[in-house]
């Protein structure tokens, strides 16, 4: 599993490190590992000797780690250019080296670069990018390669502008993206938060960690974890010679109505994909469950289903007195239960947030953006992340809030950026499907942070395969979970 970490942890590392090395040694790391990633991209794309680089270069260390670079790049025959953007506060040194291995400032932008290099600001910025800055990255628009297409970015740690601990992007007061977008960050030490979550880890493009020793001096706990399949391969249950339905796990669902039975027979779907050897359903859609998913056993009522090890509860259940009823025994339940949809709308218009509180089985909440305003009172807003810890803790819960980098938040303060999200997946009732495959998961036996992040994890990859067949609609969604979920081996035990 990657870690992201904060700002002042970095920099806590990096002083630590910085006492034990001499002077410069980390920045001569960085810029190595950064021109060798811009020349293996100069490489692809026609050569690196007698290719021309521009350093857009601000102040400080980011800005020096650029020069650096460049004179390595330069040293291999690039022709590199520097636009100062503040001459007066420009790294000395890295100049120097720069101007040395051949390479040269310039006042404006050229016609022709086959690579640029942001170094404007790295993570220390705040705030988005200066108007100096921001006429400036918009200048690039105009710059075409040897080829006469568009030249790649290269961001020197993060893109320029973005919030790094939260992941967010200013606006230039426009309305307009204060930052840069790169086609390749090259990133040193660690990981932040701004390459993982939020709006600014779109502007990442393709994320590339350089270690320059770091590691070791990194003691805080991390802002964030970032799953890979590895983890999600380690969690998942396996099946023995004992495996029997009734023991990989029971998992109940309670969602949709006669007014919206898709609901019902979406999220029954996302439950079958999962790890579980039953599922019970219980609601106003049982016949239309049960025409197209035979195997389930269904009843009318949450009451009378019968015996589960895990609920999921909420999508199309409606507003009514059925449904507020169907939601009281559910979390009367001494079993883990996912709440989705109706179902956080119904807690937030009623004391539910205190019946959360009490409950002594787990509970994991699935909002989008405004079901987490009606939960909290207030929009997850910038700090997409810390807006999901506060939820978590107030209310005692897992949080997994929605949105293209999937935030899962638990109540003694981890977090985790989901890396597999696709804007496919923003149709209707794709959120039904994720909430009964992490129910599912959570039935097997998985700890619920572990389910919210292998549910998102798999749901993401879902709505990546069925976007490669066509439109996306949550059927398809659900169809592709067969093509993503681990295959339940049986073990050699």
């Amino acid at each position: 599993m990657r870690a992201a970490w904060r700002v002042a942890d970095v920099r806590a590392a990096e002083r630590a490190l910085l006492a034990t090395v001499p002077p410069d040694t980390l920045m001569h790391r960085a810029a190595a590992g950064l021109a060798r990633r811009c020349a293996l991209l100069l490489a692809e794309r026609g050569g690196v000797y007698g290719s021309r680089v521009l350093l857009l270069v601000g102040s400080g260390d980011n800005g020096g780690d650029a020069l650096f670079a460049g004179a390595l790049l330069a040293g291999r025959g690039v022709a590199v250019s520097a636009l100062l953007l503040r001459p007066d506060r420009t790294h000395p040194a890295g100049l120097a080296a720069l101007r040395a291995a051949g390479g040269r400032p310039v006042a404006d932008l050229p016609d022709r670069a086959d690579l640029v290099l942001d170094g404007i600001v790295g993570i220390g910025g705040h705030g988005g990018l200066r108007d100096d800055a921001a006429r400036l990255v918009a200048g690039l628009a105009g710059l075409v390669d040897r080829d006469g297409a568009r030249p790649p970015v290269v961001a020197v740690d993060v893109p320029s502008g973005v919030e790094v601990d939260s992941g967010d992007v200013p606006d230039d007061g426009d309305g307009a993206p204060a930052a840069v977008t790169a086609d390749v960050t090259v990133t040193f030490g660690c990981h932040k938060p701004a390459l993982v979550v939020g709006p600014a880890a779109a502007r990442a493009g393709e994320v590339e960690l350089v270690d320059i020793g770091l590691g070791p001096w990194l003691r805080a706990e991390p802002a964030l974890r970032v799953p890979e399949w590895a983890d999600i391969l380690d969690w998942w249950p396996e099946l023995t010679a004992s495996s029997e339905k009734y023991n990989r796990g029971v998992v109940g669902v309670a969602t949709g109505s006669a007014t919206y039975p898709g609901a019902a027979v979406l999220s029954v779907a996302g439950a079958l994909a999962g790890p579980t050897g039953l599922v019970r359903y219980a609601g106003g859609a049982k016949a239309e469950v049960l025409h197209h998913h035979p195997s389930v056993i269904a009843t009318e009522r949450v009451a009378d289903a019968g015996r589960v090890q895990a609920w999921v509860c909420g999508s199309g259940l409606g507003s009514g007195d059925d449904a507020s009823a169907a939601l009281r025994t559910v979390l009367a339940a001494p079993v883990p239960v996912v709440l989705d949809a109706d179902g956080l709308s119904l807690l937030a218009d009623d004391s539910g947030p205190d019946r959360l509180r009490d409950r002594d089985a787990p509970t994991v909440v699935t909002p989008h953006d405004r079901e987490f305003r009606r939960l909290a009172g207030e929009p997850p807003g910038a700090d997409r992340v810390a807006a999901a810890h506060r939820l978590a803790a107030r209310l005692n819960v897992v949080v997994l809030l929605k949105g293209d980098r999937t935030v899962v938040a638990t109540p003694d303060g981890r977090a985790y950026a989901n890396p597999t999200g696709t804007p496919a997946l923003a149709t209707g009732g794709t959120g039904d499907v994720l909430s009964g495959l992490l129910g599912s998961l959570l039935a097997a036996g998985l700890a619920p942070e572990r389910a919210a992040v292998a549910a998102a994890y798999l749901h993401g990859l879902a709505g990546r395969t069925a976007a490669r067949r066509g439109p996306v609609t949550a059927p398809d969604v659900a169809a592709a979970l067969a093509d993503v979920v681990p295959s339940a081996v049986p073990s050699a035990g």
